[in-house]
């Protein structure tokens, strides 16, 4: 008896990993090979200079809050896509992806307004420093080319995220893996030329490198769009999608009620981190660059914690959507608890190694210096990240977006932000302590997400009744 419950208890732990490694494996590699790629682009104007290299930093802090827009909508609706999955209900599924289209359109418009109209003044919120104004006005003056080219490529990404958002639901992450590294090779490709004008074209710099963005997210989206519409039979939601737009009047209420404050969620933390890096950079320029590699390298690690999310908020769901509701317990314990280990072996080995990474761009000593001991805390605080998002995606796969966004975005503009605020303007605390002040503060947040999770307030199969 003994040796049978310890063969069934193997074979348990097999398909479990098995089956979380096949959906966090392809997200890690894809977010990887990008995040690895948005690094080689980070050095690369890097080499140009260290007002180009905080100009892009700078506008890509606020394309952010476009980008978590973006996911905010369509998690919304993949809560119900994920759980219409798990049940069989290929209409459901459908009319969940047309809302997705719907929806980020909507934010495509709304972006193109915002930034077109207000990019100016928002980049000059990150500008700061006496007796630096040549440095400021270069910063402003690429940051502005920066963001033109790169509004160009916010309808392509929104798109791209409807389509693979819908493919996850299902299961399938491979082709959006595929479709990642295509893409993050041709944005290389095209950076080493156009940055620095190889193989015959001119030296364009900060806009070459936008160019190289813009043209890797078309390539992305077509190698999504065109997979999805050429198997049917796997992907059966994509069959008359388009022949007709309606969307049901009751799961679009549904959607809107659960989907709303995740979405608004989204927007305001990325609305915050950016307010916090603005609190930073009150410190300097030089806080800013700093900011900005310390920042590349630790989403390149971030990648496994990103991925278990994400693996979380699928086979979770889909298990929800089937009434397994005490398999979606254990298996939600396990993956969170497997995404804290993995983060503290990785996070250690990121701090070791933390002086190493700086040395690769051409930058100030003290630039590199403070990027190093900005990325030691990060990496330190990976474990915490760890527990908090898989805790986040565990609340989210049961429809509690009013808890997680009180859990999320809540406790930042109430906590983290005004802390940052007051030490940032009040004080004279370095930025080295002032960042670990405010990282520590989520320690709060793990005290909550533990107490949420435990009492079981996610375990709900919002579907059933569709």
């Amino acid at each position: 008896m003994k040796k049978t419950g310890h063969t069934r208890n193997w074979t348990d732990d097999k398909e479990f990993y098995k089956k979380m490694f096949a959906i966090a494996i392809p997200i890690m590699i894809q977010n990887g090979i990008t995040n690895f790629v948005g690094l080689l682009d980070n050095i690369m104007v890097g080499r140009v200079g260290t007002e180009q290299m905080s100009g892009i930093a700078i506008v890509n802090q606020l394309l952010f809050v476009f980008n978590l827009a973006v996911f905010g909508a369509i998690s919304g609706a993949g809560i119900f896509g994920a759980q219409f999955c798990g049940k069989g209900d290929t209409e459901g599924v459908r009319h969940t992806f047309r809302f997705k289209i719907y929806i980020c359109t909507l934010i495509f418009l709304a972006g193109i307004l915002l930034f077109g109209l207000w990019g100016e003044q928002l980049i000059g919120l990150y500008l700061h420093g006496e007796g630096n104004e040549t440095a400021l006005a270069a910063t402003l003056h690429y940051a502005q080319q920066y963001l033109w080219v790169m509004l160009f490529g916010l309808l392509p990404f929104a798109i791209e995220q409807a389509y693979s958002g819908t493919l996850r639901e299902y299961g399938e992450t491979k082709v959006a893996m595929t479709a990642g590294i295509a893409a993050v090779f041709v944005n290389l490709g095209l950076n080493y030329m156009l940055i620095f004008g190889k193989c015959g074209f001119p030296v364009l710099g900060v806009v070459g490198a936008a160019m190289a963005t813009v043209i890797s997210r078309y390539v992305e989206m077509t190698i999504v769009v065109l997979w999805t519409h050429t198997h049917p039979q796997k992907m059966p939601f994509i069959v008359g999608a388009y022949r007709e737009l309606r969307v049901s009047r009751q799961l679009t209420l549904q959607i809107i009620t659960k989907g709303t404050p995740l979405m608004i969620n989204e927007i305001l933390w990325a609305a915050g981190m950016a307010a916090l890096m603005q609190c930073y950079s009150v410190r300097g320029l030089d806080t800013v660059a700093a900011l900005n590699i310390s920042t590349t390298i630790s989403n390149l690690f971030n990648v496994v914690l990103i991925a278990l999310g994400g693996a979380i908020a699928v086979i979770v769901g889909q298990l929800l959507g089937a009434g397994k509701l005490e398999e979606a317990r254990t298996t939600a314990n396990r993956m969170i608890r497997f995404s804290v280990l993995s983060c503290v072996v990785i996070g250690g080995l990121v701090a070791l190694a933390a002086p190493l990474f700086p040395l690769l761009y051409n930058t100030s000593e003290e630039v590199r210096a403070l990027a190093a001991n900005i990325l030691r805390i990060a990496s330190c605080c990976m474990p915490i990240a760890a527990y908090l998002n898989a805790c986040y995606f565990t609340l989210r796969s049961g429809g509690k977006t009013i808890v997680t966004f009180l859990f999320d975005s809540a406790f930042l503009w109430v906590v983290s932000t005004p802390v940052a605020f007051a030490l940032s303007r009040y004080t004279q605390m370095p930025i080295v302590p002032l960042y670990l002040c405010v990282q520590l503060l989520d320690l709060i947040k793990c005290a909550s997400g533990f107490v949420l999770v435990k009492k079981d307030v996610w375990l709900n199969n919002i579907v059933g009744e569709q």
